[in-house]
């Protein structure tokens, strides 16, 4: 599942194509995909990429005209980017297509949990915020203050999105094991040497 490494992963390569290119269209091959109804993706045709960025796991495209694409990739979603106009295939959901390629959201898996939604002005971006706490950006204080803010196990405090931005089950079970710490510690037991 893309979680924060994976995502810093895609935005270092949508840096190298995208920003200031032109949205030539933004079409959805599945319905299932859009979960916004305003602005239709179709918006975005015309306006040109301002900034990249991650809310928690997803990946925010942001637009001139103040509008934002924001894709969940779930479990099997992928981006791919395609030089040529890529060929008819019924695992692409989504085609953002640019003056010199087209990205790709595609899905392997049959439950189709991967979402686009297009939304307008900062607010319509807040609503994917939950507050969780960029650890890369934290303090060690920071970071155990937010950590022991709830009575949880490691494990659900690390993934839960309101605590932490971006950490998901594979990686808290890497950050947990390389920390040589049990997921069933109570946040509550931890010491500071542990944190």
């Amino acid at each position: 599942m893309p979680e924060l490494p994976d995502l810093t992963v895609y935005l270092e390569a949508l840096e190298l194509r995208v920003p200031g290119e032109p949205c030539v269209a933004a079409r959805a091959t599945s319905p299932f995909v859009v979960r916004s109804v305003a602005p239709p993706p179709g918006v975005l045709a015309g306006h040109r990429v301002t900034a990249l960025g991650r809310r928690g796991k997803r990946l925010v495209l942001s637009f001139d005209g103040d509008l934002h694409l924001v894709i969940h990739l779930m479990v099997a979603g992928r981006l791919q980017w395609s030089d040529k106009p890529p060929k008819a295939n019924r695992r692409i959901l989504f085609l953002l297509e640019f003056p010199r390629g087209t990205l790709v959201l595609t899905e392997a898996g049959t439950k189709k949990r991967a979402s686009v939604h297009v939304v307008a002005g900062a607010a319509g971006l807040a609503a994917f915020d939950r507050g969780g706490l960029e650890p890369l950006d934290a303090g060690i204080a920071e970071f155990g203050a937010r950590l022991r803010s709830e009575n949880h196990t490691l494990k659900r405090a690390l993934t839960d999105p309101r605590l932490f931005a971006g950490i998901g089950n594979a990686y808290s079970d890497e950050i947990l094991h390389r920390a040589k710490l049990s997921p069933l510690l109570l946040t509550s037991r931890i010491t500071d040497d542990e944190v």
